[in-house]
């Protein structure tokens, strides 16, 4: 795909077009890695510094982001929801894959992590340390939600409920982790659990200090078992929500990157808050 000799601009602008091209047309989906600058250059026939330039043009209008160690990828943009699987998978492919997470009882992320685990157990994906840390909410404190619909205030029984669920997920992530651990797959792998007394309004996913995706519960009836009996609660529905994504890149001033940092910020400080209370 050599550029065209006759054309005035200047080679990385013509590059930047190309690719700004085939990224609106979804020749490259969102979130899909770019050729490297080797390949690009060969592509388009221009030196490597001509392609760098044109990702920084990219990169200044916020069509990619670039991550150190893995490339430059299209970005995800936060005006639409995102998946949140292919994500959890590709942090995999780092040595030292560290996931936080802050929400309800981690459902979502049990679910994701099942397909990576599967594979480091197979030997296709090979990370050398896995360290999850899960901050959730503290079941034995009152809240308003989940309840009853006819019931104002806590509903223990509610409560009891949202406590097995959130066992049933945040263990099942603890035991698969470990199992890598203890059959020597990796040379670390440590889960984390704390709880807090809050309600969780939204739940939060930090990647390798990367990435993060975050979306609001909603808040809605939902038909349930309590004890033996069916009731109408209102319910916090995670697999209703919607997930927005941002990614650090080589700008620390960027939206992606800011964002990043606060969510970081955010669940650092809860986290060593938590620890510091029980501490004392």
């Amino acid at each position: 795909m050599a550029l065209d000799p006759d054309d005035p601009r200047p080679p990385y602008v013509q590059v930047a077009n190309s690719l700004r091209a085939a990224i609106l047309t979804r020749k490259f989906e969102p979130g899909e890695k770019l050729p490297s600058g080797p390949q690009l250059a060969k592509t388009y026939g221009v030196a490597r510094m001509t392609v760098q330039q044109a990702v920084r043009t990219l990169r200044e209008e916020g069509l990619v982001v670039s991550r150190q160690g893995s490339g430059v990828f299209v970005r995800e943009r936060t005006s639409r929801p995102v998946g949140l699987r292919p994500h959890i998978e590709r942090c995999f492919e780092d040595d030292a894959v560290t996931i936080d997470f802050a929400g309800f009882g981690g459902e979502t992320l049990h679910g994701a992590l099942q397909e990576p685990l599967d594979k480091v157990r197979h030997g296709r994906l090979t990370p050398q340390r896995i360290h999850i840390r899960l901050l959730v909410p503290d079941t034995t404190q009152p809240m308003s939600v989940p309840r009853r619909v006819d019931l104002a205030g806590d509903d223990p029984e509610a409560r009891k409920r949202m406590a097995r669920i959130m066992l049933r997920h945040t263990q099942g992530i603890e035991d698969a982790v470990h199992e890598l651990g203890m059959l020597g797959l990796v040379e670390r792998a440590t889960v984390e659990t704390r709880v807090h007394a809050a309600i969780p309004q939204f739940k939060l996913y930090i990647l390798n200090g990367a990435e993060t995706f975050f979306g609001y519960y909603p808040v809605a009836p939902n038909t349930v078992l309590l004890g033996k009996e069916k009731a109408e609660i209102y319910d916090l529905l995670g697999r209703d929500t919607i997930l927005f994504h941002q990614a650090k890149d080589e700008d620390p001033e960027s939206t992606g990157s800011q964002y990043v940092a606060q969510s970081q910020m955010w669940f650092d400080s809860v986290w060593s808050t938590i620890a510091k209370d029980r501490d004392e």
